[in-house]
């Protein structure tokens, strides 16, 4: 299916960002690593994807997230943070909150259990993203919005648990090809006209020595690809052991989809995990109306894991996201839906089966904490 242009408004938007980035690429010689590309595509001020004021969540906007689709997604990690909140800790501080319907359910659920955390913090940036969030709130009961606060960095310290669904995946990454024993860093450069391209050069020997030892990981002894490219999370890395770094007591719980090392970096995935995302539609060209789409990158778990476990925490549990919502008793919640609605009852249930299905979201998204 073509991919329908954006309105000229939005196109001049992306036009200003493509001058921005190719005076950074000639101020740079004429090569940027794609993770740079990537950052100022998804987050230069006012204009990048996730910065500008376009609408990225629901059915208005380029993706649907598990909160979006159902609100027992949110009930279901309800239940998780309450459980370690017994435990200590009396705050959740969710990153990535898009819409705020997360944190609508998740509050709202511990509202019904009587476990309200003492403050629910929201890191968030976008002033727009801050409204939809309050809106969010206020409809789910206005009680709710005396628990939150939003905060514009990282707490220095955080005791109590740590969200973010969706949130590691659209980070900035690192792009390798890997050719008879050579590690290449593949960029971004200009072409005559000035349109953006990829471009390969040597990479750097410590990025090329984390290349080959990812691949060792995986592919043991088995024949490497003759022509392989994929990608290495390295701000997703860096960012979940800051983040690891400040829990005084508590859990860090994140959701996203991805594999573990050994399926991330399987031989047969020669052509690595970046992807697009415009109206519902996914595909593989980075370079179409920078700022308009969403670029995101599966996430590498054995990665995740190390990070943690540098920054002093233990890996309590991975699995599937099917496995961790039966775990939290998703069928339960679904079976007490009343049924009167009948469409509303049909609605939720086509989305606990997208949830759950290997086909769809269920295996491959993962929750680890």
């Amino acid at each position: 299916m073509p991919l329908v242009a954006p309105p000229e408004q939005a196109l001049e938007a992306s036009r200003e960002l493509e001058r921005r980035i190719g005076a950074q690429i000639d101020a740079a010689g004429g090569w940027i690593g794609f993770d740079r590309y990537m950052q100022r595509a998804l987050y230069e001020p006012g204009i990048g994807y996730y910065s500008g004021a376009s609408r990225k969540f629901g059915a208005e906007g380029d993706f649907v997230t598990a909160p979006e689709m159902s609100t027992l997604f949110g009930r279901c990690l309800a239940g998780q943070c309450a459980q370690w909140l017994a435990h200590g800790g009396d705050e959740i501080v969710e990153f990535g909150a898009g819409s705020g319907a997360l944190a609508a359910q998740v509050l709202g659920a511990l509202r019904d259990a009587q476990a309200l955390p003492r403050r629910y913090a929201i890191v968030e940036l976008s002033a727009t993203l801050r409204e939809r969030q309050r809106n969010a709130l206020v409809a789910a009961g206005g009680d709710l919005l005396a628990r939150v606060q939003w905060l514009d960095a990282l707490p220095e310290r955080i005791e109590g648990i740590v969200l973010a669904n969706e949130v590691l995946d659209a980070m900035p990454v690192r792009l390798f090809r890997y050719r008879a024993g050579e590690v290449l860093e593949r960029g971004v450069a200009r072409s005559g006209d000035g349109a953006f391209g990829w471009a390969d050069r040597a990479a750097d020997a410590a990025f090329a020595a984390r290349v080959r030892q990812r691949l060792r990981d995986a592919w043991g002894d088995e024949a490497p690809a003759a022509d392989y490219v994929s990608e290495i999370g390295e701000q997703a890395e860096a960012w979940v052991e800051t983040v690891a770094s400040r829990i005084a007591t508590g859990a860090m719980l994140l959701v996203d989809y991805g594999f573990p090392r050994g399926e991330f970096y399987h031989p047969q995935r020669d052509t690595g995990t970046l992807r697009c995302h415009y109206r519902h539609l996914a595909h593989d060209d980075p370079f179409r109306w920078p700022g308009l789409q969403d670029l995101t990158a599966h996430v590498d778990f054995s990665a995740v894991g190390d990070a943690a476990r540098r920054a002093g925490l233990d890996v309590l549990g991975f699995a599937s996201q099917a496995r961790f919502l039966l775990d939290c008793g998703l069928l339960d919640a679904c079976a007490a839906i009343p049924r009167e609605d009948l469409r509303a009852w049909t609605r939720e249930t086509q989305a606990v089966q997208r949830m759950l299905s290997e086909a769809e979201m269920g295996e491959l998204f993962k929750a680890i904490a």
